[in-house]
């Protein structure tokens, strides 16, 4: 875990979902690979012959942005995939509940942080994959707050998704804090509009966060 801004005080917490609320390496190759597969069977091209041009694309955008790595639905666009289209694709070929099973640890920990904020999901899946993730991971209701990419039309690294997060939890940026497992695409653009922001490694770093969090405000 790094902390990178903590604001004072902390009214809401908006978290990244794949690879923070849990941990499944397969599942998060799988959410990219099945997209890069079907974008090729579009173009008529193999699975190793498009993924070797999305992986060009991704290094072009990285470049051109100061090394930070575009998100995979900005990567689709610069092959002419619309969101809405992104937003079928995910719908249609996502099942997290095959992959992902109930989390006592993790509804435990969010019990206990929503005692004392606004919790939110931010995520570049669709709300409908999101509440199915959340209900495979059984913390669905601690969640009152979810913005998909079909929320905003627009994905991560982008400013809106995180506005419209602190406008649904009625807490200003600066008592907000984003908490995801990528810098580029969780935490660059939450700091650049005031936000807090914490890196995890995965569902273990935020099985610690009631404690640490809880800790530092009282220290406050």
């Amino acid at each position: 875990m790094k902390i990178y801004r903590l604001p004072s005080p902390i009214r809401a917490l908006a978290f990244d979902m794949d690879l923070t609320l849990y941990t499944n390496a397969e599942y998060g190759r799988l959410q990219i690979d099945c997209l890069v597969e079907r974008l090729g069977k579009l173009r008529g091209l193999s699975f190793d012959e498009i993924n070797a041009e999305v992986e060009e694309v991704r290094e072009t955008m990285a470049l051109s942005h100061g090394g930070k790595r575009p998100s995979l639905s900005n990567i689709l666009s610069t092959f002419g995939i619309g969101i809405q289209e992104i937003i079928r694709w995910r719908e249609e070929l996502l099942a997290p509940e095959e992959f992902i099973k109930e989390d006592k640890r993790l509804e435990e920990t969010l019990e206990k942080l929503s005692r004392h904020y606004a919790l939110g999901v931010v995520t570049n899946n669709p709300v409908l994959v999101a509440r199915k993730t959340l209900a495979a991971l059984g913390v669905l209701e601690s969640f009152p707050i979810v913005v998909g990419l079909d929320t905003c039309m627009t994905p991560k690294p982008h400013a809106r998704p995180f506005e419209k997060f602190c406008e649904l939890s009625h807490c200003p940026p600066e008592t907000c804090v984003s908490i995801g497992d990528r810098y580029d695409i969780d935490l660059d653009i939450p700091l650049k509009i005031g936000m807090g922001a914490i890196l995890v490694d995965g569902v273990e770093d935020v099985y610690e966060l009631p404690g640490f969090l809880l800790y530092t405000n009282e220290r406050w």
